[in-house]
């Protein structure tokens, strides 16, 4: 006797299959995909929450065995969160780090994140060596021999010259990116002790560009190396297809786009890092509902021989 349902199984079977598929759908955040105008609220999350919470690696993906969007090439590196490996930075207090760039790879800097527990305390860099750090979750306090201290918000940053005696302090939890360098020493040049935050900094002219260009430290010949802070909206892209001498180091603060490195085509979002070795073809288009902003080494003021 055949059933009277109006329902075959197979009817049934197909049903079920496309009622799966939509909450797949509903559920995950392709690749590309753009934030949804919820997630996009700055007043609803901090400022630069992303770097410390990445959301482009779909969830299915960000637990299967062996995924990573991780890469490391000849001329290029993109380092993401899931590859991230913390571990006690030396000389630090109560602090783990996790080295993104280092001369392994073929820099002449090293990029790392300092994550600063309850009550910790930096170390200090190698003799010679010149520091950035840059505040991108929490607050922390910096103080030099003169004991003078200064609170340091997200989005401030301060700039130490090799051989300074100088310590950053944490009650709580901070995460700093920290950029250091061996000193290319030129003449008598000297340079100073830099304390400030992004806000406070001018855009500066970009002829031919669309981005906004903020530079964190002086441009003058004493400085070997400048941070740059800068922003694309939504649908912009670099016009130059940039090759060069100098070297980057990247972080991704805000925002969501893609990166051409050599002949590669990356996903990007904030909290991932990237390393782009001399001369490598470079390129960047922000894609997303929100502005894309990254924060950008690169070698100054020396020359090439």
């Amino acid at each position: 006797m055949q059933s009277s349902s109006p329902f075959s199984s197979h009817s049934i079977f197909l049903i079920t299959i496309t009622l799966c598929l939509v909450r797949i759908a509903d559920s995950e955040v392709g690749f590309c995909s753009s934030p949804s105008i919820i997630d996009a609220d700055s007043n609803s999350q901090p400022l630069y929450w992303k770097v410390t919470n990445p959301t482009l690696s779909p969830s299915h993906l960000q637990d299967l065995p062996g995924f990573t969007r991780s890469v490391y090439k000849r001329d290029h590196a993109l380092i993401t969160p899931e590859s991230h490996v913390f571990s006690p930075l030396p000389e630090w207090r109560n602090t783990l780090g996790a080295y993104l760039i280092s001369p392994a790879m073929g820099s002449h800097f090293v990029m790392y994140l300092a994550k600063m527990k309850e009550n910790s305390k930096s170390g200090l860099p190698p003799n010679d060596v010149e520091r950035f750090m840059f505040v991108v979750q929490g607050t922390a306090t910096f103080s030099n021999v003169s004991g003078i201290e200064h609170k340091l918000m997200v989005d401030s940053y301060v700039y130490l010259p090799p051989n300074l005696e100088h310590s950053i302090k944490c009650d709580a939890s901070a995460t700093l990116v920290v950029f250091e360098r061996r000193y290319a020493y030129l003449g008598s040049y000297t340079t100073e002790q830099i304390i400030g935050s992004t806000d406070k900094q001018p855009l500066l002219e970009t002829p031919g560009e669309v981005f906004e260009l903020r530079k964190l430290l002086p441009t003058s010949m004493p400085y070997d190396f400048n941070v740059h802070i800068m922003d694309f909206q939504p649908g912009e892209f670099l016009n130059v297809k940039e090759v060069h001498y100098n070297q980057h180091g990247l972080l991704l603060l805000e925002g969501q786009g893609v990166y051409r490195l050599g002949d590669s085509w990356y996903p990007v979002e904030a909290g991932d890092a990237i390393w782009m070795a001399p001369f490598v073809p470079q390129w960047y288009a922000a894609l997303g509902k929100t502005r894309t902003r990254y924060l950008l080494y690169k070698d100054v003021n020396r020359d090439p021989l």
